[in-house]
């Protein structure tokens, strides 16, 4: 089993919808029951808050739901207990590495690292621009999805 935790900031725009975009692409490809997908914030801001009401509309214009899912903090426990840390953008990424006192076995990445053209997702909460997120998202898990299995082969 691949265990994977999406970070962002407040846990309830950016890292949701990756975590439920991924969850729909494992099931779509049969492949649900070989991973466990989660997300998770580096801050405290939105820990109990439900996902922002823009990012589930964009998810549910998509058939995803993302009902029950309500923030929380990633803690050192997660660095252990996940394969992947895979967070959003620098801030991030430097944040998980302070909660978890670095990065020793490198299971920390940004999304968009993964693909031809590596950098951070669109915060649609500054930006409001979720569809650009969306494309941000979808175009990292795909090319996270190509890194997998290329590591099977």
């Amino acid at each position: 089993m691949i265990r994977i935790l999406f970070v962002c900031h407040g846990n309830i725009c950016r890292s949701p919808m990756a975590e439920f975009m991924m969850k729909k692409m494992v099931d779509d490809a049969g492949l649900a029951e070989c991973f466990e997908i989660a997300s998770a914030a580096v801050s405290r801001e939105e820990l109990g808050n439900p996902v922002y009401h823009p990012a589930r509309q964009m998810l549910a214009s998509h058939g995803i739901s993302c009902a029950g899912k309500y923030a929380r903090q990633m803690n050192t426990a997660d660095y252990h207990y996940y394969d992947y840390l895979i967070c959003m953008d620098n801030s991030n990424l430097r944040n998980m590495q302070r909660i978890c006192g670095g990065d020793p076995d490198n299971k920390m990445f940004r999304l968009l690292d993964f693909t031809d053209t590596p950098g951070e997702v669109s915060d649609p909460w500054y930006s409001g621009d979720f569809l650009l997120t969306w494309q941000d998202i979808d175009r990292g898990l795909n090319a996270f999805m190509k890194k997998l299995d290329s590591r099977e082969k």
